[in-house]
C-alpha cells in the first residue's frame, strides 16, 4: 500500500512539474522507472556497490535544521530511526555495501561487519566526497554504483534493487525528492561533471544534475518520488502519512 501511494504521488508530481516546466530539462532523455528487460549480464555476474553516506550519530552533530525546532536530543533520536530504516533497506538488497562515515568508522555500532565495509568519507564538500566515493568503487571493480544518504525513511530494499536493475538499461538512475534534490544517484561509469560546481542543498540540484547528464549525451531512469527528512515539517508530514496507512 505504501509503495502504491508513493508511485501514485510520483506520477502526479511528474505531471504537475512537466506542465510548469520545472521537473527536468527539456533536453534530458528521461525514463520513468519500469522493470527493464534483463540485460546480457545477470545481477549475479555484475559487481554492484551501494555507497551509503551517514553522519556519526552524536548529539548536536546531526539533523541540524531539524534540531533548530525540535532540539538536539529529539533530532538525534529521529536520526537513529532514519539510520535504522536505511540499514534495513540496504540489508534487503543483494549488493555489496560500503558504509562511509562523516568522521570515523565505528567498529562497535549497529552496522554489522562483514555486511558493511566501513570507511570514512574523503574531505571536501558533498560533491567532492561523492565523486571520490564513486571513483573508489569503480577503481575497485564496480560495474554499477549507487549512492544514498540516510535521510529517506521510505527507501526500501526493493527500490534499491530497482535502481541497480535500471542501470542494466540506462546510463544513470536518480531518485527525486520534492525539494529539488535526490535521495539516490546511480551510474555505470564515473561522470565527474555531476559533482562539480553544484549548488548543494538548493532546489536546483536535480535540475542541474539532469542537465549535465543530457549534455554528456547520456540517459537516466527516474525512480519514484520519496520524502527526505530535513526539517520538522518534513518529519511531521511523514509521520502523519504513516498514521494514515
Amino acid at each position: 500500500m505504501a509503495l502504491r501511494r508513493q508511485i501514485a504521488g510520483f506520477f502526479w508530481f511528474v505531471k504537475t512539474k512537466m506542465e510548469d516546466g520545472g521537473f527536468w530539462p527539456s533536453s534530458a532523455r528521461i525514463c520513468v522507472f519500469s522493470r527493464p528487460s534483463p540485460s546480457i549480464k545477470t545481477r549475479s555476474d555484475v559487481r554492484r556497490i551501494l555507497l551509503i553516506f551517514i553522519r556519526n550519530p552524536r548529539l548536536g552533530q546531526v539533523k541540524t535544521r531539524l534540531a533548530r525546532t525540535v532540539g538536539d536530543t529529539e533530532a538525534l533520536r529521529i536520526y537513529h530511526l532514519l539510520l535504522h530504516k536505511t540499514r534495513t533497506a540496504a540489508l534487503d538488497a543483494n549488493v555489496e555495501r560500503w558504509l562511509l562515515y562523516s568522521d570515523f568508522a565505528d567498529p562497535n555500532d549497529e552496522w554489522p561487519e562483514p555486511d558493511f565495509q566501513k570507511m570514512v568519507q574523503q574531505p571536501g564538500d558533498l560533491g567532492e566526497r561523492m565523486e571520490q566515493a564513486f571513483r573508489a568503487a569503480f577503481q575497485a571493480g564496480a560495474e554499477q554504483g549507487v549512492i544514498i544518504g540516510s535521510d529517506c525513511p521510505d527507501l526500501t530494499g526493493a527500490i534499491l534493487e530497482d535502481a541497480f536493475m535500471a542501470l542494466n538499461a540506462t546510463d544513470f538512475v536518480l531518485g527525486p525528492v520534492p525539494d529539488g534534490g535526490y535521495y539516490l544517484l546511480g551510474m555505470r561509469t564515473l561522470e565527474p561533471a555531476l559533482f562539480r560546481d553544484i549548488a548543494w542543498s538548493t532546489s536546483t540540484v536535480r535540475h542541474t544534475t539532469l542537465e549535465r547528464i543530457a549534455a554528456a549525451g547520456k540517459n537516466c531512469t527516474l525512480l519514484p518520488l520519496l520524502t527526505d527528512i530535513d526539517t520538522e515539517e518534513d518529519w511531521t508530514g511523514w509521520m502523519s502519512k504513516e498514521v494514515d496507512l
